[in-house]
């Protein structure tokens, strides 16, 4: 089986019109919400009683925002739309939405599908270790590889990932600026290199943030931090402080979580395809180092049939308007690819290691079992 013997061309055409429906039919239920729940709060109600009124805008709005990340990752793709600007702007603006700076997120997701399959390039979303250096690591170590990469740790996890990692990218990368300026005037001051004392070499850079290190990278992460801070400025004197966040903070966790955990499943299973770069064929990557979940067409939908995740990583381009036209066409040529369904998400959670000798993800509990068998 061959990338050729797919049928692929058919399903690559952009609808501005549909995309712009997916758009406003996110949008406009996620300013709906956060309305109903300021009219919630407007009440003189008990705050129990508003915290149980609030309940159910708060899970839609989770699952609303889920949607607009889906389509934020399909404008990375350049696939949303038909237009290259059109993509770009959007993505930005559902950036915001999503508190995340997207075109430093877009490159970084973009490495994903370039290396997909390839296990010693790549780690996933978890960084997942190889099984020598789990191995390797002591019984407190282990405990908190195990501890941290818990589907439990979602929650927090996603907290950190879009409320508290681009801020702290920021802070961090103007903390190292002015560091290394101060270094350098010092250094200057110390041989006596007054001549060039206005001179400064030091460059306003994001070393380790994971937003990568271009201009138009560090111009979306200071743009969008402006932005989403000033959005919950004005959400804070709207809905009132402390109630925007606890909504707030519940919603991006939940949402965040449920991203996180779809990705994870999707490349993290029973039988994935996880080979080193000697062997790595991208092929093979797309097609068995992809799940594709089996789940309700409602949750699908606040998905944007991300689910359909073979046919994704073999081209990125189809919308996702077309991917289940596109999945089921090729049906016949997908035997081999992983269905889950919902009951088989646990046990996603357990391939945890990368077995480089073996080629394939591995569970905790099979590597204690090779230690007590070596021992």
């Amino acid at each position: 089986m061959r990338r050729s013997d797919f049928t692929i061309t058919p399903f690559l055409q952009r609808s501005n019109a549909r995309a712009l429906w997916q758009i406003l039919s996110t949008l406009l239920p996620i300013a709906s919400l956060w309305y109903l729940l300021a009219r919630i709060n407007e009440t003189s109600l008990t705050v129990f009683q508003k915290s149980f009124l609030s309940l159910p805008s708060i899970c839609l709005l989770a699952l609303f925002s889920s949607r607009a990340f889906s389509l934020m990752h399909d404008c990375g793709h350049n696939s949303l739309f038909r237009w290259r600007w059109l993509n770009r702007s959007m993505g930005f603006f559902l950036g915001v939405l999503n508190a995340i700076p997207q075109y430093p997120w877009s490159l970084d997701h973009a490495f994903h599908h370039r290396h997909n399959g390839n296990w010693e390039i790549y780690r996933g979303p978890v960084d997942v270790l190889t099984l020598n250096s789990y191995q390797s690591l002591s019984e407190r170590g282990k405990l908190f590889y195990e501890i941290s990469r818990h589907w439990l740790m979602l929650f927090p996890g996603g907290f950190y990932y879009l409320i508290i990692k681009p801020r702290l990218a920021l802070v961090k990368a103007f903390a190292d600026f002015i560091f290394s300026v101060i270094a350098e005037l010092i250094d200057k001051l110390h041989n006596k290199n007054f001549s060039t004392i206005l001179t400064i070499s030091s460059r306003f850079k994001l070393t380790d943030s994971g937003y990568g290190n271009s201009f138009w990278e560090i111009f979306d992460l200071i743009l969008n931090n402006f932005l989403v801070i000033t959005s919950w400025i004005l959400m804070s004197k709207w809905l009132g402080l402390s109630f925007f966040l606890i909504c707030y903070s519940i919603v991006m966790t939940v949402s965040a979580a449920i991203f996180i955990c779809i990705f994870f499943i999707q490349h993290n299973f029973k039988g994935s395809y996880a080979h080193s770069s000697d062997d790595w064929d991208s092929f093979l990557g797309a097609i068995n180092g992809s799940s594709n979940l089996d789940l309700p067409n409602w949750l699908n939908w606040f998905f944007a049939d991300i689910s359909f995740h073979s046919v994704h990583h073999l081209c990125d381009r189809i919308p996702n308007y077309n991917l289940r036209a596109c999945h089921f066409q090729n049906q016949h040529l997908l035997r081999s690819s992983t269905i889950l369904k919902m009951q088989d998400i646990p046990n996603c959670f357990r391939y945890i290691l990368w077995d480089s000798k073996l080629l394939k993800l591995t569970t905790i509990k099979k590597a204690k079992l090779v230690e007590s068998f070596e021992s």
